[in-house]
């Protein structure tokens, strides 16, 4: 097996302890009255917390850890742990209940039907040993807080009084139905059971189980000594009034339609990893409950569909069937959902009937809708009907979380010390020098926004030897598109590359030709040419005001160096209705509301003003994307937005840190450059309102940089001061 492959079953086993410990503890607490209940099973219950902690360190353990043997040796003792974990949970789930026989009746029942270590304290101490034995084995593994921890409970569980008595495996089962008194006969003769109304089994006669793959066989001889087999699926065989009933096991994967492995390079997403598992466990699910479905939206490339990779590959043995379909478009949703069906043996040939395959299908299954990133399609045709079923839908538009019933999450960068790993790894450093190039790893960072695949391609351009880790933010500044262009040769993504699969959301809009799609690309290409840091929106309304104002004066001619006038009006984005008779944002809203479901733009509230901010790449791509032509008309669309806002001074008061940033960006171009870009009555009034923004600001080198650049394009000296009369 694989290295990947080795330990995606390790993650897997031990996932599976973890969601099996996390609903024994779910069972335990929600007991209201614990009269009768065993006394090792509260003091068993308190060391489920710590089982959970350390299956945790030993999970990020082997996430993070390459050698294959390591990994494999984890297998054998994970698995008796597993078999512990599934037991101890069939106790407290057959105990913990108030109605019934007694608590003590029910333990005994259940441990016997487990056999020798049974009893409670000894499943406890079994998984406990185990995981000492790992601790052991690989002091890595967990934290020396954790490793004494571990020495703590395994000594208080030794300490325990038994529970039951020795040799209770060996004692004869017995039932007792409705009131009335019981008798035990443990010695030799006859029995007599059943001194009340009521169903007893007391003839000669075994009864066996034997699980087979995912059937089960009963046989037992019933009073009148006679033998019955059932094969087949929660059977219930009624006899003689003697009531038997078995649920087949259904865990285990039989079915796995599964596009990859998951990437080797994959890192951190542990907090949601463990969030999805347990949103999305069917351990102690009956087909009545509400289906669970789990959302996951973002930015193209940040991971969403490696992430349903990890879920499935960690939870495999939870599912007996798990498929994934790509419902990118029709025709891909059509073909992903038929070949479901025709791997459950059914022939079909759309997407209804495949459906309804999935829909009668009662053994547990996960299905993975994967790329659900149409904004204006209505992905509920894709679910089946009925409550059977798990499924994770991933998308870029954020209003597909409504879809969800189990959870959502809206995934962002990694968190630091996962980024740096993740971009060590792709660019193929030695672990033992990772300590020494976090520094250069920081800057990489925060000029990628953390984005996983923009990590990823600088990784691999690092690999290929195209430059050093501490060379790469020089490289990025002069060949940024270069770069972002630039393909992994594995590992790929979806899309190949950081601008490709934005690119995909631009698409999305090109393709929907609606007003609001339009206004939605003017509105990105007007942030492309300030800053990627928040904007507040009220500029829009200021610049609407700005318009009424020069339509009123009809300033159609310019009058002075800085007048702005009709032509300048004529150059704004469309969401904008200058001859409006008040200002109206419906467009402006829409447009918006369009590239923050896409994951183009993060929305923010100030103040209750809303505003807008872009993800550093996203900025970078919207800019890039946009050939010279294209810039220059946003550019100059951009500089009369700014220059019309100025007739209303309020908001470049209150709001004069944030909207600096976006006229230092705005300038950040060459004066030669921006005079080509239209007519100087067009260009130069603009220039000259951001330096009266740059003068109230009080930024007198940049004020005097670009007055400097000015008058020597127009080759005009500037006039000195006049002295003061009387001087």
């Amino acid at each position: 097996m694989s290295g990947v492959g080795e330990a995606g079953l390790v993650l897997g086993i031990i996932s599976a302890i973890i969601s099996i410990i996390d609903v024994t503890k779910q069972v335990y607490e929600a007991v209201d009255d614990e009269a009768g209940l065993p006394t090792n099973f509260k003091k068993s219950a308190t060391k489920l917390p710590l089982i959970s902690k350390l299956l945790e360190d030993a999970e990020r353990y082997v996430n993070n850890v390459a050698d294959e043997s390591i990994q494999a040796a984890f297998t054998p003792t994970l698995k008796a742990c597993k078999v512990q974990a599934t037991h101890l949970q069939e106790l407290f789930k057959t105990v913990m209940p108030e109605e019934g026989d007694s608590r003590w009746d029910r333990y005994g029942k259940a441990a016997r039907t487990i056999g020798k270590g049974g009893r409670v304290e000894s499943l406890v101490g079994g998984i406990l040993d185990n995981l000492q034995l790992l601790a052991t084995r690989f002091p890595e593994v967990t934290t020396p807080r954790g490793i004494d921890q571990l020495a703590k409970a395994i000594k208080e569980v030794t300490e325990m009084d038994p529970s039951l008595p020795d040799g209770f495996e060996q004692m004869p089962a017995y039932a007792h139905y409705g009131s009335g008194a019981q008798n035990i006969n443990t010695g030799a003769g006859p029995q007599y059971n059943n001194n009340s109304t009521g169903n007893q089994l007391n003839g000669p006669g075994n009864q066996y189980i034997v699980a087979v793959k995912n059937e089960a066989k009963l046989s037992y001889h019933n009073s009148a000594s006679h033998e019955q087999s059932i094969v087949g699926h929660n059977v219930t065989v009624h006899n003689h009034g003697i009531v038997a009933t078995l649920e087949t096991g259904t865990r285990g994967n039989k079915h796995w339609i599964v596009p990859r492995s998951v990437n080797n390079l994959f890192t951190g997403r542990i907090e949601l990893l463990r969030r999805m598992k347990k949103a999305l466990s069917n351990i102690d699910t009956s087909p009545t409950d509400e289906r669970k479905i789990f959302v996951i939206t973002g930015l193209g490339g940040q991971g969403k569909s490696e992430i349903c990779l990890k879920v499935a590959s960690l939870m495999r043995e939870e599912f007996w069937g798990i498929f994934w379909v790509d419902v990118n478009t029709p025709y891909t949703a059509q073909n992903g959902f038929v070949a479901v069906a025709k791997e459950l043996e059914y022939s079909v040939k759309n997407v209804p009937d495949a459906l309804r395959v999935l829909a009668n299908t009662k053994q547990s299954w996960l299905l993975i809708l994967d790329n659900a990133d149409d904004i204006d399609f209505n992905y509920q045709v894709y679910l089946p009907s009925g409550t059977y079923g798990t499924i994770i839908i991933t998308s870029r538009v954020y209003g597909c979380r409504n879809y969800n019933t189990a959870g959502a999450e809206a995934i962002e960068g990694l968190e630091d010390q996962d980024s740096q790993e993740l971009l060590f790894k792709a660019a193929e450093l030695p672990q033992e020098s990772w300590p020494f190039h976090k520094s250069e790893a920081g800057k990489v960072l925060r000029m990628l926004g953390s984005h996983t695949l923009a990590l990823i391609q600088a990784g691999a351009y690092i690999a290929r030897g195209h430059c050093k880790l501490d060379e790469y933010s020089k490289v990025y500044q002069k060949h940024r598109m270069r770069l972002l262009k630039s393909r992994p040769k594995q590992a790929q993504s979806r899309y190949g590359d950081v601008y490709a699969t934005f690119e995909a959301s631009a698409d999305v809009l090109k393709q929907s030709k609606s007003e609001a799609a339009n206004d939605a690309l003017q509105l990105l290409e007007i942030l492309s040419m300030l800053d990627s840091s928040v904007l507040t929106l009220q500029i829009f309304q200021n610049t609407w005001e700005g318009c009424r104002e020069v339509l009123r004066k009809k300033c159609t001619i310019e009058s002075d160096i800085d007048t702005v006038t009709t032509s300048h009006v004529s150059q704004l984005p469309t969401f904008i209705i200058a001859d409006s008779d008040e200002w109206d944002s419906y467009r402006l809203t829409e447009a918006r509301y369009l590239l923050a479901s896409l994951s183009l733009v993060i929305q923010h509230d100030l103040d209750s003003s809303p505003g807008l901010s872009m993800h550093p790449l996203t900025h970078a791509w919207a800019k890039d994307r946009q050939n010279s032509k294209q810039q220059n008309v946003a550019w100059t669309a951009t500089g009369c937005v700014l220059a019309l806002s100025r007739f209303n001074t309020h908001i470049w008061r209150t709001q004069e840190r944030r909207l600096l940033l976006h006229i230092q960006s705005f300038l950040d171009i060459r004066i030669n450059r921006a005079l080509s870009l239209g007519s100087k009555a067009i260009v130069v009034p603009i220039l000259i309102k951001c330096g009266f923004t740059l003068l109230e600001m009080r930024r007198d080198s940049e004020l005097d940089c670009l007055l400097e650049g000015i008058f020597v394009e127009l080759r005009q000296k500037p006039e000195q001061p006049k002295e003061p009369e009387g001087s």
